[in-house]
């Protein structure tokens, strides 16, 4: 009996644990077609902008706020790099995607305040959508009154959005909130899975001329410790919603440890850029070989394996051993200059 891959993300069947995230490689048609020929469960489009939403409406004769018309004025670049330069063409290629893939395709909406831009999700329902996935932009920290207050945002966007579309709904969340399990359980009644994390730019200050710098580069390989933390605390407190994980998934034990912290899927971008779709490949390759080993048949065989996070005793232990350990720094950069001190710990 060969072994079954397939896996229930929020309600979409998918043929195995990989998705393609939100990148402009889902957007070229030659890309989407290699990328299920290797395997892939689903792909995630690139977002289509708040902004574009406000412009197609406006010239739909639709009344705008004051800040609506502020975010579409001609001096506000926010739209012009984007992957498609208006709504029309967006929606062409969603229509376009569905049509050819025999995979899930699920359109993105990038955007950051409630409004009836996001009833647009049933159009994208309507072009071919098999889901949505609402990556939310947060307003600087300042703009809110509390803490609290990003976490309603978030809670409002999903409530009025999924009373516009009948497909599934997923949340990308990022990794500052107070309590992203807390964030979960709130939105466990209207939202069908999330994403663990939403990509943010690396912050660089530039010295020649003392200004910021935001750079998008791509995820660094393995870096999933942080991912796996927020999938166990996510899935140890609310296992009925559907998780995805990625950031740093580059091979297929990175995919696995995903699975077993609590995803259905593990979402994969900068791997394929490095390395092609072929990685797809690779990768569940290696997880058919690791479950051939555990002499597991199903994803829900490997999942009845995860573990349970560390209790709160364990936690202290282990922050203490870290704290007080030499053991983990032995034999570190063992080619740098041994420092000499006197007895008081002075530099010599």
């Amino acid at each position: 009996m060969p072994l079954d891959l397939s896996t229930n993300y929020g309600g979409l069947l998918l043929r195995s644990p990989i998705v393609v995230g939100a990148c402009p490689l889902t957007f070229n048609t030659q890309n989407r077609i290699a990328i299920e020929n290797a395997g892939a469960g689903a792909v995630v489009l690139p977002s289509l902008l708040e902004e574009h939403i406000i412009a197609w409406k406006a010239k739909q004769g639709h009344a705008l706020s004051s800040r609506d018309l502020n975010r579409i004025d001609p001096a506000n670049p926010a739209t012009h790099d984007a992957m498609a330069a208006d709504v029309e063409t967006y929606l062409s290629i969603v229509n376009r995607a569905s049509v050819q893939s025999s995979i899930p395709v699920i359109a993105s909406l990038n955007g950051e305040t409630d409004g009836d831009w996001l009833d647009f999700a049933g159009e994208l329902q309507a072009a071919g959508a098999d889901a949505i996935e609402l990556n939310v932009h947060h307003r600087p920290l300042c703009e809110y009154d509390a803490p609290r207050d990003v976490e309603d945002n978030v809670v409002n966007l999903a409530r009025t959005l999924r009373a516009s579309i009948t497909v599934p709904l997923f949340v990308k969340l990022h990794r500052e909130y107070t309590s992203v399990s807390h964030l979960a359980r709130r939105l466990l009644s209207g939202v069908q899975g999330l994403v663990l994390y939403a990509r943010d730019p690396h912050l660089d200050i530039v010295l020649d001329n003392c200004q910021l710098r935001s750079d998008w580069g791509l995820s660094q390989p393995s870096a999933i410790s942080g991912t796996l933390a927020g999938l166990l605390s996510v899935y140890g407190s609310c296992p009925a919603i559907s998780l995805a994980g990625g950031g740093g998934i580059s091979g297929c034990e990175d995919l696995i440890k995903v699975l077993l912290a609590g995803a259905d899927v593990g979402m994969v971008v900068s791997a394929v850029y490095r390395e092609g779709p072929d990685i797809i490949r690779s990768m569940l390759a290696g997880l058919t070989m690791y479950m051939e080993q555990q002499q597991l048949r199903t994803l829900n065989e490997l999942q009845a394996k995860r573990p349970l996070e560390f209790s709160s005793q364990e936690e202290r232990r282990n922050c203490i051993n870290g704290l007080s350990s030499q053991s983990a720094f032995e034999g570190y950069n063992a080619s740098a200059p041994t420092i000499r001190g006197d007895r008081w710990g002075h530099p010599l």
